[in-house]
């Protein structure tokens, strides 16, 4: 008889993201070009700062690092995160505060289980980005989602959260600017919603690895460190993944002002031994790019979000709306099946050679039957290059034999 893997591996979620890499790969060993949509990895030049301090770490030995990360890095970040904030009331953010992590990714898996015992709940604000729900799940935690929609610019409201909090729920976990929406949360909306969780007792997870881009001129959004009265159920997630485009170098954080968080998620920490210590060294490094280099990547994300908007919107049956931040757009598309779609695209589909890549909607959303004719789009390639997958999307709806419009 076949051994069988855990209930839990068996019911585990695929990734929307990535569970179509398969049909991508064999039609690009057809040699069609892949116009990839579908995640947020952006060709946006990783700093040379960050490059250059690669080429130059000379330790004799790559041995293990601090547990909790390297003091230099965790200073740095407390003196990143402090340069936030415009309120002097409240108490400045420490290095012993700040966890270095591999990537994003273990920092969310730390705070769920730090917040979380098996058989507890998360609350999720969906559409939402799918490993809150599977890091929940690989941990015994249950994933409920309250639902928002573009009509009102996926925007969440304390009074949604306070409905949807139950005996069973811990923590709440949202992204702002928000993946994949690119929703933005001003500060009273931060801090209304986070009041919400600390009079229910329960902890605020936010994701701010989108914190930079922002398009409406105001700068970075606003960080769930700096709002009044949330520094014991406040948890922030960040990465450089995206801000200085090194997805590679997985290299993340959490921030907590809650000391008994901190020392449960170090213990998380000292069990899987030590974040990447060269890529820490990297990451140092890269705090230090001019602010002008980044907003000019700002405004290139800006280009691109306005020239993927555009040409969505002029597909017949297509609807997008202009996101606020982040580099993603949910996308309705006059198709009954977005997953099916998106197959035949990469399977049957190219327009002089080429086709394109989305990552089917159906998987950001915990609500069975939504998200089915949507797809997440990531403004992540250079404008001509978006135009012309505009082009190729336009072709294939044209042909695709389900097409409602």
């Amino acid at each position: 008889m076949a051994l069988e893997p855990s209930q839990r591996g068996k019911n585990a979620q695929a990734s929307p993201i990535r569970r179509l890499s398969p049909y991508a790969d064999a039609a690009k060993a057809r040699g069609l070009r892949v116009f990839h949509l579908n995640i947020g990895q952006p060709d946006i030049p990783t700093p040379p700062r960050m490059l250059e301090a690669y080429r130059h770490f000379d330790d004799k030995v790559l041995a293990y690092g601090a547990s909790e990360g390297s003091l230099p890095y965790r200073t740095a970040l407390a003196k990143y995160y402090n340069g936030l904030s415009a309120l002097s009331a409240i108490a400045p953010v420490l290095p012993s505060q700040v966890l270095v992590t591999v990537g994003g990714s273990e920092a969310l898996q730390f705070a769920i289980a730090a917040t979380c015992d098996i058989g507890d709940e998360i609350l999720v604000a969906e559409p939402y980005y799918p490993n809150y729900k599977g890091f929940a799940q690989i941990l015994g935690v249950a994933t409920r989602a309250i639902t928002t929609s573009a009509a009102d610019g996926f925007a969440l409201t304390a009074e949604q959260v306070r409905a949807a909090i139950g005996p069973k729920t811990r923590a709440l976990i949202i992204s702002s600017p928000g993946n994949p929406t690119g929703a933005v949360m001003n500060a009273a909306n931060l801090r209304e919603v986070g009041e919400v969780c600390r009079s229910a007792g329960i902890f605020f997870v936010c994701d701010e690895v989108y914190r930079d881009f922002v398009y409406d001129g105001s700068g970075r959004a606003p960080s769930v460190l700096w709002q009044p009265g949330l520094e014991d159920c406040a948890i922030l997630v960040d990465s450089v993944s995206k801000r200085y485009s090194a997805c590679g170098a997985r290299v993340g954080c959490l921030v907590t002002r809650n000391p008994a968080i901190y020392a449960a998620v170090l213990k998380f920490a000292q069990t899987r031994l030590s974040p990447p210590v060269i890529d820490q060294f990297a990451a140092l490094a890269a705090l230090d790019t001019p602010q002008a280099e980044t907003d000019a990547h700002i405004a290139d994300y800006k280009r691109r979000r306005d020239a993927l908007v555009a040409g969505l919107c002029a597909i017949p049956g297509v609807r997008a709306q202009t996101p606020a931040g982040a580099f993603y757009l949910m996308v309705e598309l006059p198709v009954p099946d977005a997953e099916k779609f998106c197959i035949w695209l990469l399977e049957q589909f190219q327009l002089d050679g080429e086709t394109v890549m989305f990552a089917p909607a159906d998987g950001f959303y915990a609500t069975p039957g939504l998200g089915k004719n949507q797809v997440r789009a990531a403004y992540v390639l250079e404008v001509p290059k978006l135009q012309r997958a505009c082009q190729v999307l336009t072709a294939a709806l044209a042909q695709y034999p389900d097409c409602l419009h």
